[in-house]
C-alpha cells in the first residue's frame, strides 16, 4: 500500500464521506431516505478508513450481528460498505483493508466468523471467504403454474398493511422461524428499519412495499413482503409482482402466502430474487419450469477462529477427523485440528496427529454452513482427502442455507 495512505478507525463524522464513496464505486445516487436507513446501522467503531491526507480513499465496515448456523447461532461480523476510490485502484488498498479488518476481528475475539455478499466473486476468496450459501432467482409465469388446492375448512385469514404498521407481528414470525434457517441474520430495531426502508428512487417504477400477514389459531403464522410494477401490452395487463420475503412457520401457511402472491390481479410475472436453493415452491407447482429458477451465489463465509467456529456448530452425523488448514492471513488458524462431534455438540483442538483432510481456510468457509460439500470441493481439487475418514456427510445439514436480505 502507498506509504502516504494510512488506515484508521472511522468516526461518526466519516459517514457522509463513506456514503459518497459508496455512491461513487457502486455507480448509484441515493435519496435521503436510503441514506438515513444506512446511517442508522453504521457502526463507526467498526469502520475502517484508508485516509489519503484527509481524502477517503477506501473503506470497509463490519456490522455486529448473529448468524444462524447448523444447530445454533453465533456472533458473525457482517462485512459491508467495501470500496476503493477509482483514482486509488491498483495500489494495494483493498488488500490492506481486508487484511487489517480480519486481524482486528480475530484480535477482538468475539466473532469466530465473518460473512459477506460479494460484488465480484473473484475478489473475496483471496481473503479466505468461500461461497457458502446460494440462492434461486425466480421469474415465475404466474398464469401458467398451479398450486395444490387449499386444505378443507375455513379459508386462510390474510391481512394486508404497510410493513411499518405490521412490524411487531412480522418480527414475531421472523424471530420464531429464524433459528432453524441456517444463513439468516438477527435483526434489531435499526436492522428492521433498514430492511423495510422503501426509497422511491430504488423501486424502478414499482409501487411502495406491502406486507401480507397470515393469522393462525395462536397468532401470526407467516408473512410476505411484496410490491408490483405495473405494465400493459397490446394483449392487456402485464404487471410484475416483486417478492421481497416469504417467511412461514408451517407448510399450510407457506402455500397460502404463495397462493396469494401468484394470484394478484393484473400481473403476469412474479419475481423473487432471494429464493432458497431448496425452495418448497419448486415441489408444489404443477409446472416447475415456469418458475424460471436460476441458481446464484449469496453468502460468502470466512472462518476467523477455526477451532471456535467448528466447535460452535452441530454436525449431521458423528465426526472425528483431523483437518489440516492453511491460512496465510491469520496464521493462528493454520495447522492440524481434531474435530470431534455430532448432532449434540462438538469440540475442536489442536493436534499433532496425522491429517485426514487438507484444505485452505477458504474451502472450510465454503463448507461451514452445510451448503457446499467437502466432497464436491475435493472433486474440484480444492480439498485433499488424505485417508478414508471423509467428514463430508457430517458437514451437511437437514436443509441447505438460505438468505433473506443483502447487507
Amino acid at each position: 500500500m502507498d506509504s502516504a495512505i494510512r488506515l484508521r478507525q472511522g468516526t461518526a463524522e466519516d459517514f457522509p464521506a463513506v456514503w459518497d464513496l459508496l455512491g461513487l464505486v457502486f455507480h448509484d445516487e441515493f435519496e435521503d431516505e436510503a441514506r438515513d436507513a444506512e446511517e442508522a446501522i453504521f457502526e463507526p467503531e467498526r469502520s475502517l478508513v484508508a485516509d489519503d491526507a484527509g481524502l477517503m480513499a477506501g473503506h470497509a465496515l463490519a456490522f455486529s450481528r448473529r448468524l444462524a448456523v447448523p444447530g445454533g447461532e453465533l456472533p458473525a461480523a457482517h462485512i459491508s460498505s467495501v470500496g476503493v476510490r477509482p483514482t486509488h485502484r491498483r495500489r494495494g488498498l483493498l488488500t490492506a483493508l481486508m487484511h487489517r479488518q480480519l486481524i482486528d476481528i480475530a484480535e477482538a475475539g468475539r466473532e469466530p466468523l465473518a460473512v459477506l455478499w460479494a460484488s465480484e466473486t473473484s475478489i473475496y476468496p483471496r481473503f479466505g471467504y468461500g461461497p457458502a450459501a446460494f440462492r434461486h432467482k425466480f421469474s415465475i409465469m404466474n398464469q401458467e403454474v398451479r398450486l395444490p388446492a387449499p386444505p378443507p375448512g375455513p379459508p386462510a385469514r390474510l391481512r394486508m398493511g404497510s410493513p411499518a404498521d405490521l412490524l411487531g407481528e412480522l418480527r414475531q414470525v421472523y424471530d420464531r422461524v429464524r433459528p432453524g434457517r441456517v444463513g439468516w441474520s438477527d435483526r434489531d430495531d435499526n436492522w428492521w428499519r433498514y430492511v423495510l426502508a422503501d426509497p422511491k428512487d430504488q423501486r424502478d417504477g414499482a409501487t411502495r412495499q406491502h406486507a401480507v400477514l397470515l393469522d393462525g389459531p395462536t397468532g401470526p403464522a407467516g408473512y410476505a413482503l411484496w410490491r408490483v410494477k405495473g405494465g400493459w401490452t397490446d394483449h392487456g395487463p402485464d404487471g410484475e409482482v416483486q417478492v421481497g420475503e416469504v417467511v412461514a412457520g408451517d407448510p399450510v401457511t407457506y402455500q397460502a402466502l404463495w397462493r396469494f402472491l401468484l394470484g394478484i390481479d393484473l400481473t403476469r410475472t412474479v419475481s423473487y430474487k432471494l429464493g432458497a436453493v431448496d425452495e418448497p415452491l419448486q415441489f408444489l407447482v404443477d409446472e416447475p419450469r415456469r418458475l424460471g429458477a436460476r441458481k446464484m451465489d449469496a453468502l460468502f463465509v470466512r472462518l476467523v477462529d477455526v477451532p471456535a467456529a467448528l466447535a460452535a456448530r452441530r454436525y449431521l452425523t458423528a465426526v472425528d477427523v483431523v483437518l489440516e488448514v492453511d491460512d496465510p492471513i491469520l496464521p493462528a488458524n493454520a495447522g492440524r485440528w481434531r474435530l470431534t462431534g455430532g448432532p449434540d455438540g462438538a469440540t475442536c483442538v489442536r493436534t499433532g496427529g496425522p491429517a485426514d483432510l487438507a484444505c485452505a481456510v477458504t474451502d472450510l468457509g465454503a463448507a461451514y454452513l452445510g451448503g457446499t460439500s467437502l466432497a464436491t470441493l475435493g472433486a474440484a481439487g480444492r480439498v485433499h482427502q488424505l485417508s478414508d475418514n471423509d467428514p463430508s456427510a457430517a458437514f451437511g445439514w437437514h436443509r441447505p442455507p438460505s438468505v433473506t436480505e443483502v447487507f
